[in-house]
C-alpha cells in the first residue's frame, strides 16, 4: 500500500515530513498514515510536470494512446486489488467497486486511448489565397483535485484527456481517500509512461488544493467538489488567469409522472440516491412525484429503503456501506432536525443504526417529505437522505424542478414519449435520464450548469476542454498584398 507523494517518477516523503492519518470508515481503525503534500511539494511536482512536458506533449498521440491502453489493461489485471483498496478506504460496497467501479475505470482509460490520434484539426475556407487550418494544441501543466467520494474512477475521468490531449499531471486526491489514486500511479510507472508526466500530491485543501489553484505555471486547474470550495478555486486561479474546469454539487430532481412504470420507477428513484450511499453530486436527491401515484409509490419506495442491507463493506451481501468520514455523517444526520423544524415529514431512517454498525459512519436510508422551498430540497445533502415533493401538472413539475441554483442531473419517468422529450428538455441540467438514472459512459459528456459548474468530462468535448485552438494563415501564392507595394 503507496502512502507516500508520487513525484517526478518517485514515491517521495513531504518535504515538510508531515502525515494525515486515514481511517476506515467501517470502524474508525487506522488504515495508513500518509504524507501530507504542503505548498512546497506542490511547486516540486508543477516543476516536474514542466519537465516532462516537452517530451510528453511531442510524443506520437498514438504512443500516448498506447499507455493509456496498456494502463487500461493493468487495471483490469488487478481489478480485484483495486476493488478492495477502494472499499477499504471509501466504504464503498465491494459489489460496487468490483461490479462498476474498477470497471468504469479501465473502460475510461481505454476510451481516451483510443481518442489520443482522433483529436482532429479544422480548415477554415476563407478568402481566395489564403489557407486557414486550426490545430489543437495541449495547455501544458494541468491540476486536478478530486474529491473523497469515487476517487478511483476520478482518476481516469480527470486524467485520461488531459493525458490523450498531450498535457501533463498533478493530481491531488482528498486526503480522506487516496489510497487508490496513488495505486493507479505506480501501475502507471509499471507501464512505462515518462517520469513527471504524472504526479499526485495528496494532501489538505487549504495547503495543497490551494497552492495547485493558484500555481502561476499551472495552465488550467479542474476541480471536483463542493459550489463553495469551487468559488475560492476561482479566486485562486485569476493571478496568470488558468483555464478553470468545475465540476461541483447537485440537487437532482428526479420526476416519476403518473403514467410511469412504477415497479422500474422504485427501484430506478432508490438507486438513484442510495448508491454510494447518496454520495454522488448527480443522485436523485429530490423525488417529485405526482399526486395521483405519490401514495402508492411511497408505499413501495420506504418499504424498498428499510430493507436496504447495511452492513461491512467488504461482504457481498452489503447493499450500502459507510458514509466516508465522521463528519460528514454528523453533517447528514444534522438535516434530518433541520428538515422535522421546517415541518417536513420523516418517512423512513433519520439516524445511525445502533450495534454491531455504531462504530463505523453509518446512516440509515432517510425518506423525509418536505417543500420546494424547505432547505432540504434547496441545499445539497450529500448522503442517503432523499426529499419528497409532490405536483399536479408537468408544468408544476418543470418548475420545481428548476427552482434551484444547481443543474447537474435529473431524470424522469413516464410513458409517454412527446412528454419525455418536452419535459427533459425543459429541465436545466447537463444531463438528463429518461426511465433510468446515472447512467454514464467515457464517449457521453458529463458536467453541470448554474451553480454546479462549467466545462465537461468525458467525451469529445473533454479533449477539447485540455486544448487550445490554435489558427495558422498561410498565404498560398505569396503575393504581397497591393497596399504595401512599392
Amino acid at each position: 500500500m503507496q502512502n507516500k507523494l508520487f513525484i517526478d517518477g518517485k514515491f517521495v516523503d513531504a518535504a515538510a515530513g508531515g502525515t494525515i492519518d486515514v481511517l476506515n470508515p467501517y470502524d474508525g481503525a487506522l488504515i495508513t498514515a500518509i504524507a501530507a503534500a504542503e505548498a512546497a511539494d506542490v511547486d516540486r511536482a508543477v516543476a516536474a510536470a514542466q519537465r516532462a512536458f516537452p517530451a510528453w506533449s511531442r510524443m506520437a498521440a498514438a504512443d500516448r494512446g498506447h499507455l493509456l491502453l496498456k494502463l487500461a489493461d493493468r487495471i483490469e489485471a488487478n481489478a480485484e486489488e483495486l476493488a478492495q483498496l477502494e472499499t477499504l478506504d471509501t466504504g464503498h460496497p465491494i459489489r460496487d467497486t468490483r461490479g462498476l467501479d474498477v470497471p468504469r475505470t479501465a473502460a475510461c482509460f481505454r476510451y481516451f486511448g483510443g481518442m489520443a490520434d482522433k483529436l482532429l484539426g479544422s480548415v477554415i475556407p476563407v478568402e481566395a489565397g489564403f489557407l486557414n487550418y486550426v490545430q489543437r494544441a495541449p495547455i501544458g501543466v494541468v491540476g486536478q483535485i478530486v474529491p473523497w467520494n469515487f476517487p478511483l474512477m476520478f482518476t481516469s475521468w480527470k486524467m485520461g484527456p488531459a493525458l490523450a490531449a498531450g498535457n501533463t499531471v498533478v493530481i491531488k486526491p482528498s486526503e480522506l481517500t487516496p489510497l487508490s489514486t496513488l495505486r493507479i500511479a505506480e501501475l502507471m510507472a509499471e507501464v512505462g509512461f515518462p517520469d513527471g508526466v504524472v504526479n499526485v500530491v495528496p494532501g489538505y485543501g487549504h495547503t495543497a488544493g490551494q497552492r495547485l489553484a493558484e500555481h502561476p505555471d499551472v495552465g488550467k486547474i479542474a476541480f471536483t467538489g463542493s459550489t463553495a470550495t469551487g468559488r475560492r478555486i476561482v479566486e485562486a486561479s485569476k493571478g496568470n488567469l488558468k483555464r478553470v474546469q468545475l465540476e461541483l454539487g447537485g440537487k437532482g430532481a428526479n420526476i416519476v409522472f403518473e403514467d410511469a412504470n412504477l415497479d422500474a420507477a422504485v427501484n430506478g428513484a432508490a438507486w438513484a440516491i442510495f448508491h454510494n450511499q447518496g454520495q454522488a453530486c448527480i443522485a436523485g436527491s429530490r423525488l417529485m412525484l405526482h399526486d395521483r401515484i405519490a401514495d402508492e409509490f411511497l408505499e413501495r419506495f420506504t418499504r424498498l429503503a428499510n430493507s436496504i442491507r447495511l452492513g461491512d463493506p467488504r461482504s457481498p451481501d452489503t447493499e450500502m456501506g459507510p458514509l466516508t468520514s465522521a463528519q460528514h455523517r454528523d453533517k447528514v444526520l444534522s438535516y434530518v432536525q433541520i428538515a422535522t423544524e421546517q415541518g417536513g415529514r420523516v418517512l423512513a431512517g433519520g439516524k445511525a443504526p445502533d450495534g454491531a454498525l455504531s462504530a463505523g459512519y453509518f446512516v440509515a436510508p432517510t425518506v423525509v417529505e418536505a417543500k420546494p422551498q424547505d432547505r432540504v430540497a434547496q441545499e445539497e445533502v450529500f448522503g442517503p437522505f432523499v426529499t419528497v415533493l409532490r405536483f399536479g401538472s408537468d408544468e408544476e413539475a418543470v418548475a420545481i424542478a428548476n427552482a434551484t441554483d444547481y443543474g447537474l442531473g435529473s431524470g424522469l419517468w413516464t410513458r409517454d414519449l412527446a412528454r419525455a422529450h418536452k419535459v427533459a428538455d425543459a429541465i436545466r441540467a447537463g444531463m438528463c435520464w429518461i426511465n433510468c438514472y446515472k447512467r454514464v459512459n467515457p464517449g457521453s459528456p458529463f458536467g453541470g450548469m448554474g451553480q454546479s459548474g462549467y466545462g465537461r468530462e468525458m467525451g469529445f468535448e473533454a479533449m477539447h476542454d485540455y486544448t487550445e485552438a490554435k489558427s495558422v494563415w498561410v498565404n498560398v501564392d505569396a503575393a504581397v498584398p497591393p497596399y504595401f507595394k512599392r
